[in-house]
């Protein structure tokens, strides 16, 4: 192995670790309580159209529809979704966020922002197109 494959590995294998850092802890997400990463995606994957059946957000989150149920029960005790009978399908659920819900998906979204105005502020314009490019194929080489 060349010292460049060596070191793009080693990097590679650091973000990996601190991406599973950051997917541990819980955070604070506007005025609600700790989410876990799995609550907080959860809430984005319903995101602010809403009325998701059930098992269009176990494909969208590419869990189980048992996941889904549980990681859904958890966010509804915290008031954060909410569950209604399908209007036509008596055997189908439809969720959707609360305003609660709304709130956290919002201050999440305004994270995302903060960290890429934190990058835009100390990459180049042509390193924040490379830097884009490059987490577009790693996507692409690891749905792969």
């Amino acid at each position: 192995m060349d010292n460049k494959t060596q070191n793009g590995s080693l990097l590679l294998g650091r973000l990996f670790l601190q991406l599973r850092q950051l997917e541990r802890q819980p955070r604070h997400f506007g005025n609600v309580g700790p989410l876990t990463p799995s609550e907080i995606h959860t809430i984005d994957a319903i995101g602010l159209d809403g009325n998701l059946l059930m098992n269009e957000l176990a494909a969208r989150l590419n869990i189980t529809k048992g996941a889904v149920t549980q990681l859904v029960a958890k966010l509804e005790i915290k008031t954060l979704v909410k569950r209604t009978p399908h209007h036509s399908d008596s055997r189908a659920t439809v969720i959707s966020l609360t305003d609660e819900g709304i709130d956290a998906y919002y201050a999440h979204e305004a994270e995302h922002l903060k960290f890429y105005s934190q990058l835009q502020a100390s990459l180049s314009e042509e390193e924040i197109k490379i830097f884009e490019k490059c987490i577009d194929t790693l996507c692409n080489v690891m749905r792969n």
